[in-house]
């Protein structure tokens, strides 16, 4: 029941009452700017979960998707669907409907999407250009674990060499001076290539692993290499048998 005119006494009359109910209601609303410039009143967070969802086709080069999605969904949320179909990111993707790059906060209905639209996903220039670094990186990287594997297997060699002749040593028998020199000269080698491994992060804890093995190795060989100076040759002599001579052939007496 609305209130009568104010006698004088204080009470509030009709007409102030239904301006500050109006002044109320206009102070609840909240406006936006649609795409295209036309202001109008605030969507609401909360979506109509009545409203019976839509398909979605979407061309992705020369592929093809088709996805069920809320008309009240906005296009970022069109984007996390899609993660799932083509493997790209939210943000390495382009949407396109009507011409137009769609915006992630932009809602479909909004936009004029209905059942069975078409739009186009695109991948994002700078996403195809930053894959395409790393995966030369990773290309880079599988390289140099493969070269430094070679090398590894190539010191495997030399260290059972250096072993085998540490062995000879220490049991006091000689070693050729050139079987020294030469293993020294294929571990040096050995050490050249990995200088010329390009690596970063783990390739490279591998690389300096390699070259203190092959550091070692040399060193070894160095000390063995005084070691084996000091060993005096072993002189064997050959003790030979003497035979008599064989009996001479007796002559025969002829007779007449």
């Amino acid at each position: 029941m609305m209130k009568k005119r104010s006698n004088g006494y204080g009470k509030m009359s009709e007409s102030s009452t239904v301006t500050a109910s109006s002044t109320s209601r206009e102070e609840a609303v909240e406006w936006e700017m649609r795409p295209g410039g036309m202001l109008v009143q605030k969507r609401s967070d909360i979506k109509d979960v009545s409203a019976p969802n839509i398909r979605l086709r979407v061309v992705y080069g020369a592929l093809r998707h088709e996805i069920s999605v809320n008309p009240q969904a906005t296009f970022g949320e069109v984007k996390k669907l899609l993660t799932g179909e083509t493997g790209l990111q939210p943000g390495e993707q382009r949407v396109i409907f009507r011409g137009k790059e769609r915006e992630n906060g932009e809602y479909l209905d909004m936009c004029g999407v209905k059942d069975r639209s078409k739009v186009i996903l695109m991948e994002d220039p700078s996403s195809i250009e930053r894959r395409f670094i790393e995966t030369r990186r990773n290309a880079k990287i599988q390289s140099a674990h493969r070269a430094i594997s070679d090398v590894s297997l190539e010191v495997d060699k030399l260290a059972e060499q250096v072993s085998a002749i540490e062995k000879s040593i220490s049991n006091g028998v000689k070693v050729a001076e050139v079987q020294i020199t030469t293993l020294t000269e294929m571990l040096m080698r050995q050490a050249i290539k990995l200088d010329m491994i390009s690596t970063e992060g783990d390739a490279s804890a591998q690389k300096n692993l390699q070259g203190k093995r092959v550091q070692k190795c040399v060193e070894s060989l160095d000390a063995l290499k005084i070691s084996n100076a000091r060993i005096k040759p072993v002189i064997v002599t050959t003790k030979w048998e003497t035979f008599d001579p064989p009996p001479t052939t007796p002559q025969w007496e002829f007779f007449d």
